[in-house]
C-alpha cells in the first residue's frame, strides 16, 4: 500500500507541476534557451524537474549516495552549485546540503499545492533544483533538499 501511495502522489505532483514554470514571469537569466532546445539538451526527468518544477522519486538518485570530494553543478547550465563538503545525509531521500556556492542560487517564494515553501533556482538558468527548508544542520541551520537528476557530480577539489 505505501509503494502504490507514494506512486499516486509522485504521479499527481509530477501532472501539477507541468503547469508550473521553473522560472517567474519576468526573471531573465543569463542561459536562455527555447522549450525546444532544452527538450533535446536535457534527458525526460531532468526536463521535468528543471523546466517544470517536478521532483523525482525519493531515494532513486545516485547523487543521494555520493560521498567522494568534489562539486555538485547545474546539469542544466553547468554552473557550480554545492562543496562536498556542506553535503550532509538528511536522510529523506534526496542529496542536501547546508550552504550553496556564493551566487549560485536564487530563492524564490514557492506556493503550489497549498504550501509556502521556498523554491532553490539555478542563478544561470533559472531551473529548478528543489526547495530549502530551516531544519538543517549547524552552522546554518538550512537544509537545501535537491533533486540529484537537477545536477552532475564532478570528483576533484570540492
Amino acid at each position: 500500500m505505501q509503494n502504490r501511495r507514494q506512486f499516486l502522489l509522485a504521479g499527481s505532483m509530477l501532472a501539477m507541476s507541468r503547469m508550473l514554470s521553473a522560472a517567474p514571469v519576468g526573471n531573465v537569466f543569463e542561459v536562455q534557451r527555447t522549450d525546444a532546445e532544452w527538450r533535446r539538451l536535457l534527458t525526460g526527468m531532468q526536463y521535468e524537474v528543471l523546466r517544470r518544477g517536478a521532483t523525482e522519486r525519493a531515494f532513486t538518485s545516485p547523487l543521494n549516495d555520493e560521498h567522494r570530494s568534489g562539486q555538485f553543478s547545474c546539469a542544466g547550465c553547468q554552473l557550480p552549485l554545492f562543496s562536498s563538503k556542506t553535503k550532509f545525509d538528511s536522510g529523506t531521500g534526496w542529496p542536501s546540503f547546508y550552504a550553496p556556492l556564493e551566487r549560485a542560487v536564487v530563492n524564490v517564494t514557492d506556493t503550489t499545492f497549498g504550501m509556502l515553501r521556498t523554491e532553490v533556482q539555478c542563478r544561470r538558468c533559472g531551473g529548478h533544483l528543489g526547495h530549502v527548508f530551516d531544519d538543517g544542520p549547524r552552522p546554518t541551520g538550512l537544509r537545501y533538499c535537491m533533486n540529484g537528476v537537477a545536477m552532475n557530480f564532478t570528483p576533484g577539489k570540492a
